[in-house]
């Protein structure tokens, strides 16, 4: 096996040595042998190792070139694939539809990543993710302490908090603690009645700053008169004077409802 090059700190690169913590991503993914499992940055090949030991084929994309032409010397697998790759150029309809997702995601790609994934015409039936702890509590955050990213991943996720993975299981220890995310797709969607991007037209308008009320929010992000949207925000049973955070995906739901009532799709888009 080649020796273990230096991590880049350019790409985020910490290696996660602890078996335990490797072992308890592995298990997230509820991996079976009939499984395809698909591996963002591999790195050294420790968490795919295992990975392989599961699942019917592992697809691995890495975008350090080199350790994507070492990866099949580090990790002797028939059932791997080695891609090197940047994932977020990646065309993810290639793989074969109800596919997993397995990874070790550097802190600055999370949100972008969580969009790629929920948003794909052919998205991971689940994924097992390790990412910032601050980023996975925000994640699967409840009603109180919700964010458009809570909101953008439950609405196609069933969101569940892991491990905690310490930083100084990684080498280099990053600044800050991880934890492992598992997401499992919601076999049909939440709201078959709405139009996705006014959806989030609607739930982006009400986060537009956080300090001020849904009826100050609403009416500033969707241009409506304050008092229209008054009405429409207590005939979906809400409260004008409530802060987005606090809503619920049924919330929005009923809210989307309303404010489509008042509005053309065409001027809530």
């Amino acid at each position: 096996m080649a020796d273990a090059p230096v991590p880049k700190k350019q790409l985020g690169q910490h290696w996660l040595t602890d078996q335990s913590a490797l072992q308890a991503v592995a298990d997230a993914a509820d991996i079976t042998p009939q499984d395809v499992v698909f591996e963002i940055g591999p790195g050294l090949g420790n968490l795919t190792e295992l990975i392989t030991l599961s699942a019917k084929k592992v697809f691995a994309v890495e975008f350090d070139e080199q350790l994507a032409d070492e990866l099949p010397n580090r990790v002797a697998a028939d059932n791997l694939e080695a891609i090197s790759a940047d994932i977020m150029k990646f065309d993810l309809r290639v793989l074969p539809a109800g596919y997993k997702v397995v990874a070790n995601i550097p802190y600055y790609l999370t949100s972008n990543l969580l969009r790629l994934l929920c948003e794909s015409p052919n998205p991971p039936v689940q994924m097992s993710l390790l990412v910032q702890k601050e980023v996975a509590e925000r994640v699967a955050a409840e009603p109180g302490d919700m964010s458009i990213l809570a909101v953008s991943v439950q609405f196609y996720y069933q969101a569940e908090l892991g491990n905690v993975v310490t930083a100084d299981m990684f080498v280099p220890p990053p600044k800050v603690d991880s934890q492992i995310l598992k997401l499992v797709r919601h076999p049909q969607p939440l709201f078959p009645d709405v139009d996705v991007p006014n959806f989030f037209r609607v739930v982006k308008a009400g986060f537009s700053n956080r300090r001020k009320t849904l009826l100050n929010s609403l009416s500033g992000g969707l241009a409506m008169d304050k008092t229209e949207v008054k009405g429409a925000i207590e005939s979906a049973g809400l409260n004008p004077e409530a802060r987005a955070q606090t809503l619920s995906l049924e919330d929005w739901h009923s809210l989307y409802l309303v404010v489509v009532a008042h509005q053309k799709p065409a001027n809530v888009s």
